[in-house]
């Protein structure tokens, strides 16, 4: 089934994408490669500390976000940016389909759901296509 909306919800190790209408809700998921993405950074030693992009992994997000032609991204933490900027390197066609970045902690899937309802609702009120 095809929706409009879809909402992913991501941190380093884990996303929640839903798919969504006023009825109904389709729910993937998809993991890290490294089920530990904490880099520690050890005193004297070369490197910025920083892990590089997970491109299987934000590969398989926008795998799974395809079809939805408005996507609002939330999490906490720096994931969601660097899905974004992972979007705007390799996926050019879905750039303009992100349209909002949002911080959440750990909401449940029916939280998040009900939250980029809204998120649309209002989007949708405000330009005028209520």
């Amino acid at each position: 089934m095809s929706h409009f909306h879809a909402v992913v919800w991501l941190d380093h190790t884990e996303a929640h994408v839903m798919h969504f209408n006023q009825e109904d809700v389709e729910k993937f998921t998809a993991h890290a490669s490294d089920k530990h993405p904490h880099l520690h950074h050890k005193r004297g030693s070369t490197g910025s500390g920083h892990r590089g992009e997970d491109t299987h992994y934000f590969g398989e997000v926008v795998r799974l976000l395809g079809g939805a032609q408005e996507i609002l991204v939330v999490g906490p933490g720096n994931a969601k940016l660097e899905l974004v900027k992972y979007v705007h390197k390799h996926h050019h066609a879905m750039v303009d389909r992100i349209l909002g970045v949002e911080s959440a902690d750990h909401p449940t899937d029916g939280q998040i759901v009900a939250h980029a309802r809204q998120y649309f609702m209002a989007k949708d009120k405000m330009l005028g296509n209520a």
